[in-house]
């Protein structure tokens, strides 16, 4: 974990290879399975797609902050929320608190090497605001449209890092994620915003246009199963489809600084009572 600070500030990104043992990546990769069978009745079943945004009218969205909910893939729905294929493979991602109400999730979210990646990138009080389990399966798993983290969680000064765990791993057959390395130097780009007009079907608004990122600026980024991306708030990244025959499975979770910050109360997800839960006190 030599110069993670430096690597950070330079290319927005640090790759920390072998992070954990691949006793505890099949852990966390048996847990994430073990969800699909216990998916919510139809009438509760929601698709998650950053491409067509549906999630910006749905309550069930909002509510997921503080909870486990289920986000299925769009073709793996039928109208009245039946599914239309193996239910292993009919899941976009699982959140937004598993860090906090599974156990299996808290255990390696609050573990003492993450405690350590956060010391060295000089965090005085930070805390875990959301997570979740990335299923990006066989043939199904979709796309993730280029975007900032910071949009969705946005801290004022930003000071807001993810950390992405490959439980598989994620090359450029199976949806690696691609960054542009740099691009977090630039500010934030758009804020996605709880929205402040009754009237509208849309709960959820961006407060500007989707910015044109140019294809050159972004590289790939594959990693082994069991490696750490640690990913600036503010750099740019996406991920493709996986069209391959292989899953590319990942546990992700953000943290933002709490000392000397505000988080801004318009963004979709908001503290409970008790605030976010501190990393270094769990």
């Amino acid at each position: 974990m030599k110069n993670i600070q430096l690597q950070l500030e330079k290319n927005g990104f640090v790759v920390l290879e072998d992070f954990f043992l691949p006793e505890e990546i099949d852990e966390m990769k048996s847990s994430g399975e073990s969800l699909t069978s216990n998916l919510p009745p139809e009438n509760e079943r929601k698709i998650f797609n950053t491409v067509d945004q549906q999630q910006n009218k749905d309550e069930y969205f909002l509510d997921s902050a503080h909870k486990i909910s289920y986000f299925f893939e769009s073709e793996a729905l039928g109208d009245n929320g039946e599914l239309k294929i193996d239910s292993k493979i009919s899941l976009n991602k699982v959140g937004h608190a598993l860090h906090w109400l599974h156990p299996t999730f808290k255990k390696y979210t609050f573990d003492e090497r993450i405690k350590e990646v956060a010391f060295q990138l000089n965090f005085q009080e930070p805390a875990v605001c959301q997570s979740m389990y990335i299923y990006k399966n066989p043939g199904l798993g979709s796309e993730v449209i280029a975007h900032q983290d910071a949009t969705y969680l946005y801290v004022d000064p930003p000071k807001l890092v993810g950390i992405w765990v490959a439980l598989d791993d994620a090359t450029l057959e199976n949806g690696c994620l691609w960054i542009a390395p740099g691009s977090h130097k630039s500010g934030v780009h758009r804020r996605y915003l709880r929205n402040k007009d009754s009237g509208s079907s849309e709960l959820l608004v961006y407060d500007r246009p989707m910015p044109r990122y140019p294809a050159s600026n972004f590289h790939a980024v594959p990693v082994r199963k069991g490696s750490c991306i640690v990913i600036d708030g503010l750099v740019v990244h996406y991920s493709k489809p996986n069209h391959s025959e292989k899953s590319r499975h990942a546990y992700t979770f953000h943290i933002i600084e709490t000392k000397q910050t505000t988080y801004s109360k318009e963004n979709w997800l908001q503290p409970p009572i008790r605030g976010f839960p501190l990393l270094y006190r769990n």
